[in-house]
């Protein structure tokens, strides 16, 4: 599989990464799932101490036993989890960060974490100090380079303008095309997009648009109605008519040269066998023109 730089970093990183938060609690399943994603070429796993309580790095960690050098990983850090466990509160402090940090390397089974992202964020965080500790942490060898998960404009720009990001995660697709406001600030700074949610929960799929949640049925899909996603999905497929809708979401992604990879999720093999199949799959600019004529292209509204 092709892999491209992830910002200034040193890490090459497969096009096709793997989102891990859908693997569900079934630890053979998902370690299955995974073992057979670094057979077929991926290499970026990315997951977050939120996810199912931890739960999710632990199976992670389990499956990358003996292939932790052959994989990079990515986790998050910033979402406290209550006492009671029945919620989480949001906590971007230097002392949290650095004891959150030792809890998901022993999940991981590592010593070293490969791309650590503060998972979310907003302009009121203490961010110099949050900087500091990933800067810290880096300096320790404990952490390889660092980046934030956050669809934040103002919180976006601040970390551009005083942090070493190398990364900045964002929901990215043919249905949310926010994240391309930003491309030409992130270039210029050498500051790869990592898409998350590229195929639109299921959206972007071969799976039947009758079958969407109830959740899209009654609000639709960021600024589409159900309505309109039932027209216009068809003639997103018709863009490329002998390629899966999969292949042609992840290679519209993929087109953009600020993306470094696609993470969608997979908790079944044939879902990670149809996302992989896209890294052969190629779409013309006039394709992409055509992909990007039929969609919308709105601007972030929240901006804090």
């Amino acid at each position: 599989m092709k892999k491209r730089k992830l910002g200034h970093s040193n890490l090459y990183v497969s096009e096709i990464g793997f989102g891990c938060m859908s693997l569900g609690t079934s630890e053979s399943d998902a370690i299955r799932i995974i073992h057979e994603a670094i057979d077929k070429g991926v290499n970026y796993f990315d997951t977050a101490d939120l996810y199912d309580r931890g739960l999710n790095e632990e199976i992670v960690g389990k499956a990358l036993k003996g292939k932790r050098h052959d994989v990079i990983v990515a986790t998050k850090v910033g979402n406290r989890w209550t006492e009671q466990g029945d919620g989480w509160t949001w906590d971007p402090s230097k002392a949290y960060i650095k004891e959150a940090v030792k809890h998901s390397l022993r999940r991981l089974q590592t010593d070293y974490i490969d791309v650590y992202q503060l998972h979310g964020g907003t302009i009121d965080d203490p961010i110099d100090e949050a900087i500091e500790a990933f800067e810290e942490l880096q300096q320790e060898g404990v952490i390889r380079y660092y980046g934030i998960s956050s669809m934040r404009p103002n919180v976006i720009r601040e970390y551009v303008k005083r942090s070493r990001i190398v990364s900045v995660m964002m929901p990215y697709s043919l249905l949310d095309r926010r994240a391309e406001e930003w491309f030409p600030l992130l270039k210029q700074h050498r500051i790869s997009v990592i898409a998350r949610g590229p195929l639109a929960k299921g959206l972007l799929t071969e799976r039947p648009i009758e079958r969407a949640s109830d959740e899209t049925k009654q609000n639709g899909y960021v600024d589409y109605s159900f309505a309109e996603l039932v027209t216009l999905i068809p003639k997103l497929k018709a863009v490329a008519p002998n390629e899966t809708l999969t292949a042609i979401a992840l290679r519209f992604c993929l087109a953009h040269d600020a993306v470094a990879t696609v993470i969608p999720g997979a908790s079944r093999l044939t879902q990670l066998i149809e996302n992989v199949a896209a890294q052969s799959v190629t779409l013309s600019d006039e394709q992409i023109a055509i992909l990007k004529q039929l969609t919308k292209q709105t601007i972030f509204t929240a901006h804090r």
